[in-house]
C-alpha cells in the first residue's frame, strides 16, 4: 500500500507550482513571443563568423508545463543527446518537405570535466517503467488520481506509482517526491535490481595481445607500451579490487605468462601450433591484478628486452585473437591489441595492399573496405560474449586500418592510429604513451546494451556507430567508452498530433566498480506544422555531425565519389527549400544566398567535410590515413568532430596582453580567425589545431625576438621546422603560447594528445601543403574556395527554379 498523499497535492498533482513569472514567460513563449523566430542571413560576400561554432543548439520552446517539475534539468544536455531538429515535423511529408535530416546524437558516457555535474544515481532501486512500451518514469509523465497513477508520455498508458516511491527505504520515512531526481533530471542513472541480470555483474578484464615481432620491437613500441601499462597499473579501473589482467605475445608463435600470485617470475608457455589454437593450461593465464600485482610488474620490467634480439618478422594476430577469446570470453571483457606489423599468418593474414594507381579513383573504395572477413566475423562472436576489442596500429609501414578496424566497429571498442611511430623520437614515444594511459584509466561501462524509444508515430530507422545491431533496436556494446558518440537517423510514419514527443535512450550496463546500473536519457520536444520553425529550430552542429556519419557509410558502400555528391546535393536541397519555402524570391533566379542564422555555418562545416583527409578528392592521400580519419568521424562526439571539420585558428604574434594568461574560466584564448590565407602575414606567428594535431606557422619576416622568445633560436633561418616539443621558456610569451596549448589539449573530450609541428613559410613542401589543407576558405587543387562553393550552391539553386 502507498504512503498516504500529503494534502498539498491533492488539489492538482500533475506538478508543483510553478511561479507567477515563470509562467508568464511559458505563455508568451507559447504565444511565439520569444519562441522560435528566423533570422534570414545572406551568404554571399560576408566572411563567416566562426565564433559563432560555439554557440548553444537553437531553443527547445515546450508547451507551458510539459515537465511536472519546474527543473532547468529536466530537459537532456546537448553534450549527451540532442537532435538535428529541436522541433518535430507533425507528418512526414512536412519533414521531406523541408530536406532537413532528422536525427539523434548520443553520447551516453560523455567524461566529466571540471565544473560538470555528476549524473544523479538513483540507488534505492525502485524503477518506474510503463507497462506497455518499458518506457522509464521521466519529467515529461503526468500524475493521476490522486499521484497514485502516473500516464507514459510515450504510449499514455495509465501505470501505478510503485508503492515505495514516496518512501525513504533508508531512514524509513516519507520522503518528497518532487525532489526525485528521475522527475528532475532528464539524464538519471539507476541501480538496477537482480532482475536486470542474467549473471553476477562481470568484472573489468583487460587481456593485452602484444605483436612482438622484429618491426614492433625495432619501433620501441613494445619497450614503450610494457612501460606505460607498469606506470597506470594504479590507474586500471579495479574498485574491490575485482580487475583481471593477462598477456599474450605473438610474432610465428604466440606466448602465453601464467602469472600465479605466488611465483617471484612469470613463465612464459609457448604455443606454436596456429592453426588449433589451444590454452597451454586452464589456469593463472587471466589473473587477479591485485593477488598477482608483483608478478604482473615483473613481467611489464622484462617485456622490453625479452625479444630484443629477435629476428621474426612474422605475426598471426589471427591465431592470438581466437586464443585470446578463448581466455576471456566466459567472462567477457577488453581485448587491447597493440599491433606494430601487417598480421601475415593465416586465419587473417593480411597483405600490403596499398595502390597509389588506385588512389583518387573510383577503385580507391575497395581500398578502404575490409579485406578479410575473419575480422568482421570474429568481432561478432566478441560481441555475443560482451568482449571488446580495442586497436592500437603502431606500424612503420602500412597497417590495414580498414580491415583491423572492424574489430573495434562492431564491439564498442575504439581504433588508435600512430602512422611510422618510433619510440627513438621523444614526440611519438609520448603521443602514444598519454593516450594509451588515459585509454587505460578511464571508466568504462561493460556488457551493455542500448536501446533508443519515441513517441508513438516515430522509430529509428539507420544506427551508425562501433557497435553491433543484435535486433532491430537494440545495440550491443561490450564497452561503452568514454566521449563516444552513436548517431541514429530517426523516421515519423505516421502524423503525430500531440504538442510534443520524446525520444528516450537507456543503456542497462556493469559499471567497471560492479553495479548494474541503467543510464536513462530523456528528450522531449515541440511539434511543428511549420516548415519555418522547422528551420528555426535546426541545429547546425547536429546535422553536421550525422552527414559526416552518413558520408562515411556512403563511401564504403558505394564510391567516394557519390559521397562527396550526396552531400553537396543534400545543401542544394536544404537551400533551395529554404529559398522557395521562406524568402521572397521564390521563383527564379537571385542573386544572393540565404539561409536562417541557425544555419548559417553548415555550408562552411559541409565545405569543410568534403575537404576533410576521409572524403577529399585526391590521389595523395594513403589508404591507412583515410581509413583512420573515418574511424574517427564516425566515432567522435560533437566537441571533438566539428574541430577535427573546422580546425581552430589562432593569432600569436599580436595577441591582446589578455590572452594566454589565466582568467576567471581559466586560460584565456585567442579569437579565432576564419581558416582564410589571407589572415597570414608574413611577420606573423600562428597556431592551427584540429584535436588530432597542432601547427605553428611561422612568417619568413617574423622578429628574431619572437623566434628567441617562442623557440629560442636566434633567427627564422635557424627553425627547426616538424614535429617538435615546444621549449618552455622564461618569458611571458613562450609561457602565453604554452599554455594556449595546454588549454587546447585540455579541452576536448577524449584521450587524444595532438602532436605539435612547426611548419615555415618557405619551409618543407610536403609539410607546408599539410597545413594549407587545413585553410578550408582558401581553394585547393580539387575543391573549390569558400566563395567558390557558395557561388556553386547559389547557381545550382538558381538552375532547379528556372
Amino acid at each position: 500500500m502507498a504512503p498516504p498523499v500529503p494534502a498539498q497535492y491533492n488539489q492538482q498533482y500533475t506538478q508543483p507550482q510553478q511561479s507567477s513569472i515563470a509562467a508568464l514567460t511559458n505563455q508568451f513563449s507559447n504565444m511565439g513571443v520569444g519562441g522560435a523566430h528566423l533570422i534570414p542571413v545572406h551568404l554571399i560576400g560576408m566572411p563567416p563568423n566562426v565564433k559563432d561554432l560555439d554557440d548553444s543548439p537553437p531553443k527547445i520552446n515546450l508547451p507551458p508545463n510539459t515537465s511536472v517539475t519546474p527543473s532547468d534539468k529536466a530537459n537532456c544536455d546537448p553534450s549527451y543527446k540532442r537532435s538535428t531538429l529541436n522541433a518535430i515535423p507533425a507528418t512526414s511529408s512536412l519533414l521531406s518537405k523541408s530536406r532537413l535530416p532528422l536525427g539523434l546524437i548520443i553520447t551516453p558516457y560523455r567524461s566529466l570535466k571540471e565544473g560538470d555535474e555528476p549524473v544523479p544515481v538513483i540507488s534505492d532501486t525502485i524503477i518506474a517503467r510503463c507497462r506497455r512500451c518499458r518506457t522509464y518514469i521521466n519529467p515529461f509523465v503526468t500524475f493521476a488520481e490522486g499521484g497514485q497513477k502516473w500516464k507514459c508520455n510515450m504510449c499514455f498508458l495509465s501505470n501505478d506509482v510503485p508503492s515505495q516511491f514516496d518512501w525513504d527505504i533508508q531512514t524509513n520515512q516519507q520522503t518528497d517526491r518532487w525532489k526525485r531526481a528521475e522527475l528532475n533530471h532528464a539524464v538519471v542513472e539507476f541501480v538496477a535490481p537482480t532482475e536486470y541480470m542474467v549473471r553476477p555483474p562481470q568484472p573489468p578484464v583487460y587481456l593485452f595481445v602484444i605483436d612482438v615481432s622484429y618491426p614492433a620491437i625495432q619501433s620501441g613500441a613494445v619497450a614503450t607500451a610494457a612501460r606505460t601499462i607498469l606506470e597506470s597499473l594504479d590507474r586500471i579501473p579495479n574498485e574491490e579490487n575485482r580487475t583481471k589482467i593477462g598477456f599474450i605475445t605473438v610474432d610465428t608463435s604466440l606466448h602465453f605468462y601464467s602469472l600465479n600470485s605466488n611465483a617471484s617470475v612469470p613463465q612464459m608457455l609457448v604455443v606454436s601450433d596456429l592453426e588449433d589454437v589451444f590454452l597451454p593450461q586452464p589456469d593463472d593465464l587471466l589473473v587477479n591484478l591485485t593477488e598477482s600485482r608483483a608478478v604482473v610488474e615483473s613481467l611489464l620490467r622484462s617485456l622490453g628486452d625479452m625479444f630484443k634480439d629477435t629476428q621474426i618478422v612474422g605475426n598471426a594476430l589471427g591465431s592470438a585473437l581466437l586464443a585470446g577469446f578463448k581466455l576471456i570470453s566466459p567472462i567477457g571483457g577488453k581485448i587491447v591489441v597493440l599491433q606494430s606489423s601487417l598480421p601475415n599468418i593465416n586465419p587473417g593474414a593480411l597483405k600490403a595492399r596499398e595502390d597509389p594507381k588506385a588512389l583518387g579513383t573510383p577503385k580507391e573504395s575497395a581500398l578502404l573496405q575490409s579485406a578479410d572477413p575473419f575480422y568482421k566475423k570474429f568481432a561478432v562472436d566478441c560481441s555475443r560474449s560482451q568482449v571488446c576489442v580495442d586497436m592500437f596500429l603502431l606500424g612503420s609501414q602500412y597497417s590495414d586500418v580498414a580491415t583491423l578496424g572492424c574489430c573495434p566497429r562492431y564491439t564498442g571498442g575504439q581504433t588508435y592510429f600512430y602512422p611510422a611511430f618510433n619510440a627513438g623520437r621523444s614526440e611519438d614515444a609520448l603521443k602514444f604513451a598519454h593516450e594509451f594511459a588515459e585509454f587505460l584509466a578511464s571508466p568504462i561501462a561493460l556488457e551493455a546494451v542500448m536501446r533508443v524509444r519515441a513517441s508513438k508515430g516515430i522509430r529509428m530507422t539507420a544506427f551508425h556507430g562501433n557497435f553491433f545491431v543484435r535486433q532491430t533496436d537494440l545495440l550491443a556494446l561490450p564497452n561503452v567508452s568514454r566521449d563516444h558518440s552513436y548517431t541514429i537517423e530517426v523516421g515519423i510514419e505516421e502524423n503525430i498530433t500531440t504538442p510534443t514527443v520524446c525520444f528516450q535512450t537507456a543503456v542497462l550496463h556493469t559499471t567497471c566498480f560492479g553495479e548494474r546500473r541503467i543510464r536513462v536519457l530523456t528528450l522531449a520536444l515541440p511539434v511543428t506544422n511549420s516548415i519555418s520553425e522547422l528551420f528555426a529550430s535546426a541545429d547546425q552542429i547536429a546535422i553536421t555531425t550525422l552527414l559526416a556519419n552518413k558520408a562515411v557509410e556512403r563511401s564504403l558502400s558505394s564510391k567516394l565519389e557519390d559521397a562527396r555528391d550526396a552531400l553537396t546535393n543534400k545543401m542544394i536541397d536544404i537551400l533551395g527549400v529554404y529559398k522557395s519555402a521562406l524568402t521572397s524570391s521564390q521563383s527564379g533566379a537571385s542573386p544572393q544566398l540565404q539561409i536562417c542564422d541557425n544555419l548559417k555555418l553548415l555550408p562552411l562545416l559541409s565545405l569543410g567535410l568534403l575537404k576533410h583527409v576521409g572524403l577529399r578528392a585526391s590521389s595523395q592521400i594513403p589508404t591507412d590515413l583515410r581509413s583512420y580519419a573515418m574511424c574517427l568521424l564516425t566515432t567522435m562526439p560533437s566537441q571533438l568532430l566539428i574541430p577535427y571539420l573546422h580546425p581552430r585558428f589562432y593569432s600569436l604574434h599580436n595577441m591582446p596582453q589578455e590572452v594566454g594568461t589565466y582568467g576567471s574560466e581559466g586560460t584565456i584564448m585567442p579569437e579565432p580567425l576564419n581558416l582564410s590565407s589571407e589572415k597570414l602575414e608574413r611577420h606573423g606567428a600562428y597556431l592551427l589545431e584540429d584535436g588530432q594535431n597542432i601547427f605553428i606557422w611561422i612568417g619568413r619576416q617574423v622578429s628574431p625576438q619572437l623566434c628567441m622568445d617562442l623557440l629560442d633560436v636566434r633567427s627564422y633561418e635557424e627553425i627547426r621546422a616538424g614535429k617538435v616539443s615546444l621549449p618552455q621558456l622564461d618569458n611571458a610569451f613562450s609561457q602565453r603560447v604554452n599554455a594556449i596549448i595546454g588549454k587546447t589539449r585540455e579541452m576536448r573530450r577524449g584521450v587524444y594528445y595532438p602532436h605539435l609541428y612547426i611548419v615555415k613559410e618557405d619551409g618543407d613542401p610536403s609539410l607546408r601543403l599539410w597545413f594549407l589543407s587545413h585553410i578550408i576558405e582558401d581553394r585547393t587543387d580539387t575543391v573549390m574556395s569558400y566563395p567558390q562553393w557558395l557561388a556553386h550552391l547559389k547557381d545550382k539553386v538558381n538552375i532547379s527554379f528556372l
